[in-house]
């Protein structure tokens, strides 16, 4: 069974991901840990449940999301895997900090790049990579199709739907990539969002403004 671990990071209140199963591997997700405390807050959860993190992945590269990245690489010794369009936004990640007030550092390289139709494997566990632009250039989602969850980012959030006014934002393509894509899983499916609670593709696709 994939379990999923949520913490509430930095500022922007981001949502960062931690999934682990039997075997104790685990792979983070959008790792915004800002402050001291809150890296001490990653880091105690997965040593307390003697857990490995064996991929640092990236449903996209805007600040709010990356803020960890040094830490989590430097800890863990992991390498980024993200979408190839969103790389430029990881790299101009210092200056979006200096413009909202956030002291950024240089994130590491992306060392392996993730595309649609990819299948990211730890553990006993499989998550499928769906291209998922709109938001960003790059965004993309990770699905479970066993316990039937996507790890969205900023693409679909209960009741809204991810900013399309930031770099490499698009609304067209945002709406498209969440009925040709995410739409797909099926009204059961929870969706875990880069920002607030969690929510299903039944519940969006009834009661989303957006939709």
């Amino acid at each position: 069974m994939l379990e999923v671990k949520t913490f509430t990071f930095n500022p922007f209140e981001e949502n960062t991901y931690v999934l682990f199963d039997e075997t104790k591997e685990c792979v983070i997700i959008d790792p915004g840990c800002y402050t001291e405390e809150e890296k001490k807050e990653l880091e105690s959860f997965i040593s307390d449940n003697k857990l490995k993190p064996v991929k640092l992945l990236l449903t996209h590269g805007h600040i709010d999301h990356i803020l960890g990245n040094n830490f989590v690489t430097a800890k863990y010794n992991l390498q980024i895997e993200m979408n190839k369009h969103d790389v430029p936004l990881l790299k101009a990640a210092p200056v979006y900090g200096e413009m909202w007030g956030i002291r950024c550092e240089p994130s590491p390289d992306a060392s392996q790049l993730l595309d649609e139709g990819d299948v990211v494997s730890f553990g006993n566990s499989k998550l499928n990579v769906f291209f998922t632009p709109g938001h960003s250039a790059g965004s993309i989602c990770f699905y479970n199709r066993e316990n039937d969850f996507v790890i969205g980012g900023d693409v679909l959030f209960y009741g809204s739907i991810g900013r399309t006014d930031l770099p490499g934002g698009n609304f067209e393509t945002l709406i498209r990539s969440i009925k040709e894509k995410l739409y797909h899983f099926g009204d059961s499916c929870r969706v875990y969002s880069g920002h607030g609670p969690d929510t299903t593709i039944g519940f969006e696709r009834q009661n989303n403004p957006f939709l």
